[in-house]
C-alpha cells in the first residue's frame, strides 16, 4: 500500500488538486481532509489550544484522527491525502513556538508521535505560491472560512517551508502562475509518477 500526500499553506490549491485527482484518476483513492469530527470534540470538550494541557489534550485527538485516517487508506493500493500525518506531526510539534510558548509535547505525546510517524506517506507534494499570492486567492474564496490564515500564513507557514525543504521525500510544486486545471493535472502527473 502506498500513501502520497498533498501539502502546503492555505489557499495554495491542496483541496483544489485533490479535488482533481477524484476527478481524473479512478485507481487512486483520494481522501479529502475532513475536520469536522475533531473540531466538534474539541469544542463540546471547551479545550482552549492556548493553554498547555489543552493542548495536549486536543493533539492527542488529531493524532490519533491522522492513525484512524491511515488505517482507512488499507484497503487501496494507493492512497493520496489532503494532508496526512506529516501535516499533524507538523503541527504539533510547532504550533506552541508561534504562539510564544515552549511546551513539551513530545515527552507527553511519545506514544501518539511514535504512532503517527509509522503512517507517514512515501512522496509528499508541497504546494507553495508567494504570501501575496496566498491572501489573494484567500480573499477570493468565501466559501471557507480561513479565520486562522493570518497566524498561519506569517508564523507557521515559514516553519512549515523550512521543515518541508530538508526532508528527501518532497517534491515542491509552485503555483503561483498555474491555473487550477494546471494545479490539478501537475497533481496527476505527479502521483502517477510515485504511486507505481
Amino acid at each position: 500500500m502506498i500513501v502520497l500526500s498533498l501539502q502546503g499553506g492555505m489557499a495554495v490549491g491542496k483541496t483544489t488538486a485533490a479535488r482533481y485527482l477524484a476527478r481524473h484518476a479512478p485507481d487512486l483513492h483520494v481522501c479529502l481532509e475532513d475536520n469536522r469530527a475533531v473540531i466538534g470534540q474539541v469544542q463540546r470538550l471547551g479545550l482552549d489550544k492556548t493553554r498547555c494541557d489543552d493542548y495536549i489534550r486536543i493533539q492527542r485527538l488529531w493524532l490519533q484522527h491522522e492513525v484512524d485516517r491511515w488505517q482507512q487508506a488499507q484497503p487501496w493500493p494507493c492512497t493520496v491525502m489532503d494532508f496526512g500525518a506529516e501535516e499533524i506531526e507538523f503541527y504539533t510539534l510547532h504550533y506552541p513556538r508561534t504562539i510564544g510558548q515552549d511546551w513539551d509535547v513530545e515527552g507527553p505525546l511519545a506514544r501518539e508521535l511514535a504512532a503517527v510517524r509509522r503512517c507517514m506517506p512515501r512522496r509528499i507534494l508541497f504546494l507553495d505560491a508567494p504570501d501575496p499570492v496566498l491572501r489573494r486567492r484567500k480573499e477570493g474564496d468565501a466559501a471557507r472560512d480561513r479565520g486562522f490564515f493570518e497566524h498561519y500564513l506569517q508564523e507557521l507557514l515559514p516553519l512549515k517551508r523550512a521543515w518541508f525543504a530538508q526532508k528527501d521525500n518532497v517534491d515542491v510544486l509552485q503555483t503561483a502562475n498555474m491555473t487550477p486545471e494546471q494545479v490539478g493535472a501537475a497533481a496527476l502527473e505527479w502521483a502517477v509518477r510515485w504511486s507505481r
